[in-house]
């Protein structure tokens, strides 16, 4: 690899969303500016091995302006609005770049706009914000580039078709949007937590693809303690890869987990978020809110010397608050399995067969946590058919295996 072709990678990973970001504000239209910022990284394979710019970041931004300008002419667009914005785009140099934060704001909240399908959203903002290739996306995610590829430009063509503004939302829509950017953010943390798909059933570069962007957006929005609190609850999580599969990716759970092999220092940078997150909302004179509730939990599981030291009293009321505030099927399964483990399993059975069925359609959740409770009060028989029908139910092969020797161990 050529040095012109390792600052090209490190400058896009590092500073691509800034880039795409400055060229949607200037055009509005962040298909045009994504597009336009790959035809740069293109012209600089090809000119940076004769030179590399002083300023890697604004040259790529002043040509991926000048590339927009040429898009605008060639399609013929070139109204006298845009023949407006032009002059402007053409009349900056690249001394000129600044690249804003407020921009970053704007490119998260228009790669998560509600006008997109939640796959859509995922994939244009690890395209976009994250600064990943069709290649490393497609990695990631257990599909193919071509499947990539489309996704990302269906997305393009509806927020052109839609004519979605490349601007933050407003008041009265800020938290409904930050509510969707930080569960796009989780949902890609969550499939490197337990994939759902392929034979791993830990994804670590998915899920430090996750934390990495749930620091930008924290870093963006440091009013806003959500966001700090995500980051939190993803590297409580985080701390426990180590000793959460056997070296073959057999899935080891939380109770059989050698503690020592968590990764205690991101622990500890975990509660120093947590308190980050509860003084922002402090200040604000508001509670805590679902990610920091869930954090909180992740926190007493990270700090409990075994399962049986664990405070699964205070683990039950966080879920009971959590469940007021943020009503779940899922969240009501996790409160009963902490009552089981708080005050007995035969009352959390009890809490189990209470929730609806249908809210688990196709869900491994439901028959695993029932099959789980039904062996400790010694209906083994129902158990292992519970078991045996969660198993059926996961595609990932790692956590099959789990169940499938559950159901045969009774």
């Amino acid at each position: 690899m050529t040095d012109a072709r390792r600052t090209i990678e490190a400058v896009w990973r590092i500073e691509g969303a800034r880039i795409v970001a400055s060229v949607a504000k200037a055009t509005g239209d962040l298909g045009l500016a994504e597009d336009v910022a790959q035809e740069a990284v293109v012209e600089a394979l090809a000119s940076w091995d004769r030179e590399i710019p002083a300023n890697p970041g604004a040259w790529l931004t002043a040509v991926a302006k000048r590339r927009a300008v040429d898009a605008w002419r060639r399609s013929g667009r070139l109204d006298d609005r845009h023949a407006a914005i032009a002059l402007t785009l053409d009349e900056a140099t690249a001394d000129e770049w600044q690249p804003i934060d407020d921009d970053i704001v704007r490119l998260v909240f228009t790669a998560c706009n509600p006008a997109l399908s939640r796959e859509s959203q995922v994939a244009l903002t690890l395209r976009v914000v994250a600064g990943l290739t069709t290649e490393e996306i497609a990695r990631m995610l257990l599909t193919t580039v071509s499947t990539v590829q489309a996704r990302i430009t269906r997305a393009k063509k509806t927020l052109a078709a839609a004519r979605v503004p490349f601007e933050t939302p407003g008041p009265g829509d800020w938290a409904a949007r930050l509510t969707a950017v930080l569960g796009v953010v989780y949902l890609v943390f969550t499939e490197g937590y337990a994939a759902t798909g392929g034979e791993r059933w830990v994804r670590p570069d998915l899920a430090d693809e996750a934390i990495r962007l749930g620091r930008v957006v924290a870093s963006l929005l440091p009013r806003e303690p959500e966001p700090l609190a995500l980051v939190a609850l993803m590297e409580f999580q985080r701390s426990r890869f180590a000793a959460r599969e056997t070296p073959d990716g057999t899935p080891i759970l939380l109770a059989d987990q050698d503690r020592r092999r968590w990764d205690h220092g991101q622990i500890v940078r975990a509660v120093s978020v947590l308190r980050r997150a509860d003084a922002v909302a402090a200040a604000r004179r508001t509670a805590r809110g679902p990610y920091a509730l869930q954090a909180a939990i992740a926190e007493c599981h990270a700090i409990a010397p075994s399962v049986e030291a664990t405070d699964w009293a205070r683990i039950v009321l966080l879920y009971e608050t959590l469940g007021r505030i943020a009503p779940n099927p899922v969240v009501d399964l996790n409160h009963a399995v902490a009552v089981s483990m708080a005050t007995g399993p035969a009352e959390a059975l009890a809490l189990v067969e209470e929730i609806d069925d249908a809210a688990f359609r196709g869900s491994y959740l439901l028959p695993s946590v029932r099959g789980e409770l039904l062996a400790r009060v010694g209906r083994l028989d129902e158990a292992r058919s519970e078991l045996r029908a969660a198993a059926s139910l996961v595609r990932s092969a790692a956590q099959r295996s789990v169940l499938e020797a559950k159901a045969d161990r009774l």
